[in-house]
């Protein structure tokens, strides 16, 4: 990754999954090694389970915080269907990194419209470089749930020019102490999961 280069990344997901603390530790992990980083957010009904997405860049020298639509080189979701809705905003050659996580919204509960099944193939046929990763269920196995954000975030760690210990370094600095180890287990174990994708 050349230091002149913009790098566009999307995070999207639903209300409470820890979107902006996914975002801020990226950034901060981003500033820390010496890049530019603009950050903008938005979300409007978080709280209750809705959409949230926010757009961060990093570079030698970022201009402004927003992604134009088929500019992003990453687009990384902590849920299936909102890595759809926000498909557009990946470059053809960008890169796809989802949750394998299904949130039903609240139309669906309600049974206004049928949550998708074929989630995963419609993005297939429109970008080649798609990765499902299991983080979700990863946080539940280490007995805490709040860390999916944190899995992913390890697992997208593989695609970044940034040393671990900056990530390690963020963390100490945005988390609590007492949740520190399990937070650097979460980032380990997304790490890892490189080793099972194609």
């Amino acid at each position: 990754m050349k230091s002149d280069k913009v790098t566009n990344i999307v995070i999207c997901g639903t209300g409470g999954q820890g979107i902006l603390l996914f975002s801020d530790i990226l950034g901060m992990v981003a500033l820390k090694e010496g890049f530019e980083v603009k950050k903008s957010e938005v979300h409007g009904m978080a709280q209750r389970g809705g959409s949230v997405i926010t757009h961060l860049r990093f570079g030698e020298k970022v201009y402004s915080p927003l992604i134009e639509e088929g500019t992003a080189h990453f687009l990384i979701s902590l849920e299936k269907l909102e890595a759809l809705r926000y498909l557009h905003f990946l470059s053809s050659k960008g890169i796809l990194i989802s949750d394998t996580l299904e949130i039903e919204p609240l139309p669906a509960l309600i049974g206004e419209v049928v949550y998708p099944k074929d989630i995963e193939e419609r993005i297939r046929k429109r970008i080649k470089k798609v990765y499902f990763v299991s983080a979700f269920q990863i946080a539940k196995e280490l007995g805490e749930i709040r860390t999916q954000n944190i899995v992913l975030l390890g697992f997208f760690s593989n695609f970044l020019p940034f040393s671990e210990d900056s990530y390690k370094d963020v963390i100490k600095e945005t988390v609590r102490e007492k949740f520190w180890s399990i937070n650097f287990l979460a980032l380990e174990k997304g790490r890892d999961l490189i080793r099972h994708q194609r």
